[in-house]
């Protein structure tokens, strides 16, 4: 397997993901914009959609932020360069984008984010600046010039009166332009810069993971749902201490025996995981259809008809296997355990945004996971087409 134009997936992962960046020319060389510039600017007038406009200067401070939704009239008082129009979540609300992001599936789905659209015009940017995520940069419509290179951390100097997190002082050690088809990737904490020469379109594909934060504040909220949570610190071999005031070394080994005793929970950990991971970015993304199938019967119709099911695009799907009795499905934050051969559904379902239909049909003849796969179509994870 390869990544698209470019090296075999192992010598990807071993020598650039998250080491250094690579350019590959003509990665997609069909590749074409899935929306004009104008069908951005209404998308950035939605509430629903996440949408930013980055101006090189504003008001005599410089590279300022606005956030949308926009009014239509804000576009017409835009100057004609020194701006960039940003969409969050192009894949959401553009079906057509998802087998482009099934070309990226070497990357487990957890990872994965979603795609973002820069338009700008001749010169516009949104300034030298470096990110915490792995990020795919495919040059869709005219051409942009990337200076990049050199780490970068919390501690590089930025820009002052600026919101953005602008490098000041920060010297590149490349400079590419990229044409249409062709894909820049840059690893976390990369410096990087692009600039519109002419008109440009470009999609961005990023990851995500959570940060330590996330993975300590979220797994403990987790355990403290549990049973058995409310249990108080115990302690049957208490002895008088020589001063009241001392919290003695046994009192610390005592509360870190309780922390080491949860973080050994690897089924819990699992399960929490497969939930965060998953959980979709907003409540704007899945959404139950006007229409709910009835029952299980009317699924198994519709595939009989020739219908097929595919992913609500923004909608995330994964698996762990928890032992060789049960594996856990994570669809959109909710999570499935499946034992002995419904198991087998949790890898068809998650291989990609048009799953198999044939094998899904056979899964129909369960009555529980012909159930399932009408309770997910029915919370708006997937859907009929």
């Amino acid at each position: 397997m390869r990544i698209p134009g470019g090296p075999d997936v192992d010598t990807f992962l071993s020598e650039y993901w998250q080491k250094k960046p690579l350019v590959i020319r003509g990665a997609f060389p069909e590749l074409a914009s899935p929306v004009s510039p104008d069908e951005l600017a209404g998308l950035a007038c939605e509430p629903t959609v996440e949408s930013r406009l980055v101006l090189d200067e504003k008001d005599g401070k410089p590279w300022q932020l606005e956030n949308g939704p926009f009014d239509p009239e804000r576009f017409s008082d835009l100057p004609t360069t020194g701006w960039t129009l940003l969409v969050q979540g192009l894949d959401h609300w553009v079906p057509e984008l998802a087998p482009l992001l099934d070309r990226f599936r070497f990357i487990p789905n957890w990872r994965l984010d979603d795609i973002m659209a820069s338009y700008a015009p001749e010169g516009g940017s949104v300034g030298p600046h470096f990110d915490q995520y792995d990020v795919f940069l495919l040059q869709a419509e005219g051409c942009r010039e990337w200076h990049f290179g050199g780490h970068c951390d919390e501690q590089s100097p930025r820009v002052a009166e600026t919101p953005l997190r602008i490098l000041k002082d920060w010297q590149p050690e490349e400079t590419v332009l990229l044409e249409p088809g062709d894909m820049l990737y840059l690893p976390p904490g990369i410096g990087h810069h692009g600039i519109a020469r002419g008109d440009c379109v470009t999609l961005s594909v990023g990851f995500r993971a959570p940060s330590h934060d996330d993975i300590l504040t979220g797994f403990s909220d987790f355990l403290c749902e549990q049973a058995g949570a409310e249990q108080l610190l115990r302690d049957p071999d208490l002895t008088a201490p020589e001063n009241p005031g001392e919290i003695g070394p046994e009192a610390i080994d005592r509360a870190a025996s309780v922390l080491e005793d949860q973080l050994r929970r690897r089924r819990e950990l699992a399960l929490w995981f497969g939930q965060y991971t998953t959980a979709p970015k907003n409540d704007s993304i899945v959404i139950p259809p006007d229409d709910p199938l009835p029952e299980p019967n009317a699924l198994r119709e519709a595939l009989d008809s020739g219908q097929t099911l595919r992913w609500n695009e923004g909608s995330r799907f994964a698996w762990h296997r928890l032992s060789d009795e049960e594996t856990a499905l994570f669809v959109d934050g909710e999570r499935f355990i499946l034992r002995e051969d419904a198991r087998a559904i949790a890898p068809v379902l998650c291989a990609g945004h048009q799953p198999d239909p044939a094998a899904l049909r056979a899964f129909c003849d369960d009555p529980a996971l012909a159930g399932l796969m009408t309770n997910l179509v029915n919370h708006g994870s997937l859907y009929l087409e």
